[in-house]
């Protein structure tokens, strides 16, 4: 969001230490706004969930939003991507929250929760609790504390009883829910594929899916709260659909008909071209190698990074640094040096074991490889093993 909109949502927020002290009426209520996934934005294709606690009697209508940030700080992405991102509680206010997502193109569920008015007034002063500069910050963690994770652990932690979630879903890895909602975006699939070490592809418990906000909002239509006196009753009451406006995403062509798989396949036989006619003419076509072992090992600094740096949760281990890895920057070097020809021999020998390797076992590998990354994997390998022909045939 932009720095405008930011700092409005936290003046809203500010402005709710004011009603701190406030009595909520008896006719007070909380709702759970689930917005469905938006496809115009990267991180609007998960979904949202907010909070709404509206009280007619005192013409109270907020919105409670755990998934605020603020993407002008310095250095965002780096942080981001180091997994020190940190997100934070704010309030809007009710009509302009719904017209914000209502203008998106987001249909938005809300859940009218069966809460008794001393368990919607903890749920209340534990949100101006939440709200206050000291705490209102949290760092941000995408599976385990996001903007939905917070909203069922603050209901268990405030109702009069445990929340029981009946009729679990199947369970399912991680990455296939993530591969779920970005399916429509190729290239974004194929770069938390690559991001995601194997942790990503262990089965989520029911309680773990509800990070995302689809899972939650299901789990709560069939969840039932049993009081400490052995009564049950639903968690949801009442359930209303709030329709968008109508709009209309266009499609991208070049990203519906030059996908990651798509493009690496070409890749590949470009360079298999290249590498034939390079045999027949007893030519190295050295600059080949450069850009794709410079491409690799620029790559593999990223994926080094993300390992090694990050804080973010299914990162490590991760099987992708078999192929992806900086050490591809020290081949490329010697691939230069007219007297590092055993040393690059050396280097194409090891590369080109351990890819075919990688490539024999890849369903073997304790974790879901995209399949972008064969043709990938299948370019280097070639590329080593021409190495290994050229220097057999003793020619540059």
């Amino acid at each position: 969001m932009t720095k405008k909109i930011f700092l409005a949502c936290i003046s809203v927020c500010l402005l709710l230490q004011a009603h701190a002290q406030r009595i909520l009426s008896k006719e007070a209520t909380i709702s759970v706004l689930t917005s469905a996934p938006y496809e115009g934005q990267v991180f609007t294709v998960y979904g949202h969930v907010a909070l709404r606690l509206t009280d007619p009697t005192h013409h109270f209508d907020k919105v409670f939003n755990f998934g605020l940030f603020d993407d002008s700080k310095p250095n965002f992405i780096y942080h981001f991507a180091k997994g020190e991102t940190d997100y934070m509680l704010g309030a809007h206010d009710y009509l302009s929250y719904i017209v914000e997502y209502q203008m998106r193109g987001s249909d938005i569920t809300e859940q009218v929760l069966d809460l008794t008015y001393e368990e919607v007034s903890l749920i209340w002063m534990n949100l101006i609790q939440n709200a206050q500069p000291e705490n209102r910050v949290y760092r941000y963690n995408f599976f385990f504390d996001n903007c939905a994770t917070r909203i069922p652990l603050l209901l268990e932690n405030n109702v009069n009883g445990n929340i029981l979630y009946n009729d679990p879903p199947p369970t399912r890895t991680f990455r296939d829910m993530i591969d779920e909602c970005t399916r429509n975006h190729p290239w974004l699939t194929f770069g938390c594929a690559l991001a995601l070490g194997s942790p990503t592809d262990r089965m989520a418990t029911p309680h773990e899916m509800m990070f995302l906000p689809f899972y939650l909002k299901e789990a709560f239509s069939k969840a039932t709260i049993q009081t400490f006196g052995d009564t049950e009753r639903p968690l949801v009451k009442e359930t209303h659909i709030i329709k968008a406006a109508e709009t209309e995403i266009e499609p991208d062509i070049l990203d519906t008909l030059f996908t990651p798989l798509v493009c690496g396949w070409i890749l590949f036989f470009v360079i298999a071209a290249l590498t034939y006619l390079g045999a027949r003419k007893k030519r190295a076509f050295l600059g080949i190698d450069i850009v794709l072992f410079a491409a690799a090992g620029l790559g593999g600094i990223v994926l080094f990074f993300l390992c090694f740096q990050s804080e973010h949760p299914s990162i490590w281990p991760n099987w992708s640094l078999i192929w992806l890895h900086p050490l591809h920057l020290i081949g490329l070097i010697l691939f230069c040096v007219k007297r590092g020809k055993k040393a690059a021999y050396c280097y194409h020998f090891i590369n080109f074991a351990a890819l075919s390797c990688m490539l024999m076992g890849w369903h073997f590998i304790p974790q879901q490889m995209n399949a972008a990354f064969i043709p990938l994997v299948a370019t280097l390998w070639l590329r080593s093993g021409y190495g290994l022909y050229r220097y057999k045939r003793h020619f540059e």
